[in-house]
């Protein structure tokens, strides 16, 4: 390492989950271009960020897990993993810490790095999240918990900042990325699939936790058979992320609609506009699919066990993010017991033969994007101001 690479700033980023490599990649590409590349990286990230430059301390696969007893059996292995984090953040000394979503974890590291510091540890650098806990759907009272230890929230939608600035906690509106995201081209995906122009799609997107799509697959693939028997020439598209992608490979082979699978944000976008209806688990990809205006229904199965306790902790109104954010229902929602085969192929049938189902969706997708966005400056670029600021770097001129 050169000397001017030692003394470049130093940023500490966790990342655990695939919608969190996103964040945290377009966080690091930001960065680099507005420090001229003088800025170093550190931490916890998935394939996204490693293409940015990031060495993960340990695979990003080992935290993806979400629900009370969905952690308890990964409880050893993450408590190891989070001593272990704490630690190379001790060791390094960054200039600042981001964590990006991945809550169960991040933020049992940022308490423990606050009651560190509490107690006059070397914890000097200031503690940001990016991503929200969704106070607004469930447990309202974490806004309180982690306004006590960190230093600064950044928040992707405009209504979350009053949650926890209520609480003392400085918190910023960055806009989410998906506002941005690029329009695809269903034509040449559809030419590379060898799918028929005028042939029906649907897209089946199972989740990026091996837990939620083993729990969803079952209902997904009746569901698909039923379709492709209402709808003959149906084809499927499934696209998937890299740390679920085998097990969803090996969950198609047997699915009527000749199933593509695809990976890579490229492959997504080109399969968002090639799509005439998808069914999708619950997260940020309902989203995506909501600014992309395909019609969605949208599936959720967390384990027995976790079911009861959901129940009474959530609001069920706010889990669909298009439909808390614009207060109407863009994406009918069926959770567990309602989660059934009849009831998705209905859902998606309804919006197979009821034309007017896309320009609803087009109509929503264009009202989305003016409540997430934050005019000319990026998300990322936004996001990556407040994180110089919080270091201490000053921006290069451009």
């Amino acid at each position: 390492m050169s000397t001017v690479e030692a003394r470049a700033p130093l940023v500490y980023l966790i990342a655990g989950e695939a919608s969190g490599d996103v964040l945290g990649a377009g966080l690091m590409r930001s960065l680099k271009r507005m420090t001229g590349g003088q800025v170093r990286f550190a931490g916890v990230g998935g394939d996204l960020m490693r293409q940015e430059g990031l060495e993960s301390l340990f695979p990003v696969s080992e935290m993806a897990v979400m629900g009370v007893f969905e952690i308890l059996p990964h409880a050893p292995k993450l408590l190891r993993r989070i001593r272990q984090t704490v630690a190379d953040i001790r060791e390094k000394q960054p200039d600042v810490l981001v964590t990006v979503d991945s809550k169960a974890f991040s933020l049992r590291v940022h308490k423990r790095l606050h009651k560190l510091r509490v107690k006059g540890g070397a914890i000097g650098f200031p503690l940001l999240h990016m991503v929200a806990p969704t106070v607004w759907a469930w447990r309202p009272g974490r806004a309180k918990t982690i306004s006590r230890f960190l230093d600064r929230l950044l928040v992707l939608f405009p209504f979350e900042p009053p949650y926890f600035e209520e609480h003392g906690l400085r918190t910023s509106f960055v806009g989410h990325p998906a506002s941005t995201q690029p329009p695809g081209d269903g034509a040449r995906l559809r030419a590379r699939a060898q799918i028929p122009p005028r042939a029906p799609v649907l897209g089946v997107l199972p989740g990026s936790r091996p837990g939620e799509v083993r729990r969803l697959m079952p209902a997904l693939a009746d569901s698909v058979r039923r379709l492709v028997a209402r709808y003959p020439d149906l084809r499927v598209l499934v696209p998937t992320v890299s740390g679920v992608a085998d097990l969803v490979k090996d969950a198609v082979t047997d699915w009527p609609g000749n199933p593509v699978v695809l990976e890579g944000e490229a492959d997504k976008y080109d399969a968002f506009d090639a799509m005439n209806v998808a069914l999708a688990a619950s997260g940020t990809v309902t989203l995506e699919l909501a600014l992309a205006g395909v019609p969605t229904v949208v599936a959720y199965k967390v384990s027995p066990l976790s079911a009861p306790i959901g129940r009474r902790l959530v609001n069920l109104d706010a889990v669909v993010l298009a439909n808390r954010i614009l207060g109407r229902v863009v994406q009918p929602f069926f959770l567990q017991e309602n989660c059934t085969p009849q009831a998705l192929t209905v859902a998606a049938a309804r919006m197979f033969d009821d034309t007017r189902a896309r320009a609803d969706c087009a109509a929503a997708a264009r009202d989305l994007r003016a409540a997430l966005g934050t005019g000319e400056i990026s998300p990322s670029d936004t996001a990556a101001l407040i994180v110089a600021e919080a270091a201490g770097i000053s921006p290069v001129p451009t």
